[in-house]
């Protein structure tokens, strides 16, 4: 019994171990820390982030469900690249699955969860997007959209956005600089979480549509004006 205890912590620590890795190498890969084409060293990531070449390897293979990285026998593992194809793929996948998951949310959210939704909504509120980092304001939309994801109480729908989400930011990333105004952005939020809280699922499913289409032709308009 001592012997399978002692098992079960170590693989707990081994779990937890590779969590770490896999959101510090997601996030490199969403803020293109890790570029899209770039090689992925286990060895080296290993190193840099302080914990064992099995963890990494975890991470890779969910980075790899993610889309976020493919592997290539006797090649190696890569960023994924990304290309305007992939910005019409992903937006088609969200322009349906955020308003159903905002719809939803805004039907089952427990008071809980809509008083968190409210502290977001103070939070977009005071967020100041001239003086904030990109990475700050890109961390302030994901904490948005994945709170809603959550407050639908779906796990599965909440999962599949979570990744979409991700992708999305990546190619948001790439073209943020060129972008006029993040602040019609960011600010589309407040609107959206009000609904939410308020339970009007049909306001709630329309400000998500519109939000996900307001993105896809904001980021396409960069794309082309390059």
């Amino acid at each position: 019994m001592a012997i399978e205890t002692l098992a079960l912590a170590e693989d707990a620590a081994r779990k937890s171990l590779a969590d770490v890795a896999y959101e510090s190498i997601r996030d490199r890969l969403l803020m293109l820390d890790i570029k899209p084409g770039d090689l992925l060293n286990d060895d080296a990531l290993s190193k840099s982030l302080g914990v064992g070449r099995t963890p990494v390897r975890e991470a890779l293979k969910r980075l790899e469900l993610d889309r976020l990285v493919v592997t290539y026998p006797r090649r190696g593992t890569f960023a994924t690249r990304v290309d305007v194809t992939d910005l019409s793929f992903i937006s088609e996948i969200r322009a349906q699955l955020e308003p159903l998951a905002a719809s939803r949310a805004a039907r089952v959210a427990s008071p809980a969860v809509r008083a968190n939704l409210k502290d977001i909504l103070a939070e977009v509120e005071a967020f100041d997007v001239s003086a904030a980092s990109v990475v700050e304001t890109l961390q302030l939309d994901s904490r948005v959209h994945h709170s809603i994801y959550a407050a639908a109480a779906n796990p599965h729908l909440e999962d599949i956005l979570i990744r979409y989400d991700n992708l999305a930011t990546r190619i948001w990333c790439m073209v943020v600089d060129r972008l006029p105004d993040l602040s019609v952005h960011v600010h589309e939020h407040l609107n959206l979480l009000r609904a939410v809280i308020d339970g009007d699922e049909d306001s709630a499913a329309d400000l998500a549509r519109v939000h996900v289409s307001g993105f896809e032709r904001a980021v396409r308009e960069a794309l082309f004006s390059a």
